[in-house]
């Protein structure tokens, strides 16, 4: 009698994580619409990646520094067609 054995779930299944995409792999169609811009925290002024999500539409969000971890206001503004227009960050006090 052969026994089938199971694999563990993974990570992602245990705790209800999202998975990660790694470097070289071809993004999910869910994920095709995030994209990466650089911006300069308005407190410690570094410039840091950050990812947005145009297909959600126009939206207002914090998110920190990930230098100096300041709470910073970000304002994604996208048109009608989808593309992003503009994303500004600044200070939130």
């Amino acid at each position: 009698m052969s026994r089938r054995q199971e694999s563990p779930p993974s990570v992602e299944e245990l705790y209800g994580l999202d998975p990660v995409i790694e470097p070289g792999e071809d993004p999910s169609p869910c994920s095709a619409s995030l994209q990466s811009r650089s911006v300069q925290c308005p407190y410690c002024g570094e410039a840091f990646d950050t990812v947005v999500d145009p297909s959600s539409g126009s939206a207002r969000y914090i998110e920190d520094c990930q230098v100096c971890c300041q709470p910073i206001e970000f304002t994604l503004d996208v048109q009608d067609n989808g593309r992003l227009a503009a994303l500004e960050a600044r200070r939130s006090d």
